[in-house]
């Protein structure tokens, strides 16, 4: 049996008891892969058994962790362990007061009401643990799109970072491969110019484009974005939520104290670049027309979860009558550009 010296990160990595907490895929599969790739290179003829939560019936687990005459090491994976029968949460209770030698047993877990006694048990008995929360903002897909690069030693610049996350969305998989596709193909610091070369078309798709279009005051060139968004697969509540977080934007900024932009970073939870591009955005906007801007996204948000018949067309609508309301301070002074 081919075995290697464990260093201190692997046994760490092949506790006997791992939990991978939340709901974001990509995050629990790679906590999945970090144990099998820690217990393969401790010995290349581990046996990994990945189940679901219905086939870890009670008594399953026993017989999996059980003694094997040929004393080989072993990863159990257990996913959605939240949905696990009451007879079988007893099992892998008992399990945690004495997991067998040369077994690692790895439990993914929602993270929510749900089961949450299986979950206390196992930070009770000591498990190790690895958080992997849903991603659902924006400043989190930033973050993780940064920390994909420095995994894979390279450098990235923040506008590249954030053109990326624009350009891709909210899927992390996908932002992943794009990050890994860069680092392949890309020699040196990787810039927004890169990252517009590769993703060009998906750029344009971008819900984001929209939003930005919409609070300039850009009608033509919003519904345009928002067509092509549209055509390319973009989700109906990608492109609202966009809508919401620049308006918003709008709205934080303009009633912010003046001052640097580190500073107004700092105060409303933004980027300093960001505070930047939002005050060039800002210029034609009045408190008024922020308020309108958001019924408008908030009409929109309940059109395309059902709310009204034409998705399509409640987010045509949003997009005009925000980017009337970007140019409310050039009404209110009789400007017709």
């Amino acid at each position: 049996m081919a075995r290697k010296t464990e260093s201190a990160d692997t046994a760490d990595v092949l506790a006997p008891v791992t939990i991978a907490v939340g709901q974001e895929d990509l995050l629990l599969d790679r906590a999945v892969q970090e144990v099998v790739a820690a217990a393969r290179a401790a010995d290349a003829d581990t046996d990994v058994r990945d189940l679901t939560s219905d086939q870890l019936q009670p008594g399953t687990l026993a017989e999996l962790t059980s003694p094997s005459l040929f004393a080989e090491r072993k990863v159990v994976v257990v996913r959605n362990a939240q949905d696990l029968s009451a007879d079988t949460i007893k099992d892998v209770k008992a399990y945690f007061g004495a997991p067998a030698e040369e077994i690692t047993l790895v439990l993914l877990h929602a993270g929510a009401a749900k089961g949450k006694g299986l979950l206390d048990a196992a930070r009770k008995a000591g498990a190790r643990e690895v958080a992997c929360p849903k991603m659902t903002k924006p400043a989190d897909r930033l973050a993780f799109v940064r920390g994909e690069f420095r995994r894979l030693g390279r450098s990235a610049t923040p506008e590249a970072c954030q053109a990326l996350v624009d350009s891709i969305g909210s899927d992390l998989r996908e932002l992943a491969s794009a990050v890994t596709q860069l680092v392949a193909d890309v020699e040196g610091t990787i810039d927004e110019a890169v990252v517009g070369r590769y993703y060009t078309g998906r750029a344009e798709a971008s819900s984001f484009t929209v939003a930005d279009r919409a609070v300039e005051g850009r009608a033509a060139e919003a519904l345009e974005a928002l067509r092509w968004s549209l055509s390319t697969g973009v989700a109906p509540v990608l492109i609202t939520s966009a809508l919401a977080q620049g308006v918003r934007a709008i709205g934080k900024l303009s009633s912010a104290r003046g001052g640097r932009p580190a500073d107004l970073a700092r105060e409303l939870g933004m980027p300093p670049w960001k505070i930047d591009r939002v005050r060039q955005q800002m210029r034609g906007w009045t408190p008024d027309g922020v308020a309108v801007a958001l019924r408008a996204v908030a009409e929109a948000d309940a059109g395309v979860k059902g709310g009204g018949d034409d998705p399509e067309y409640a987010l045509e609508k949003a997009v005009v009558t925000i980017a009337r309301a970007a140019r409310s301070r050039g009404a209110l002074r009789g400007d017709t550009r």
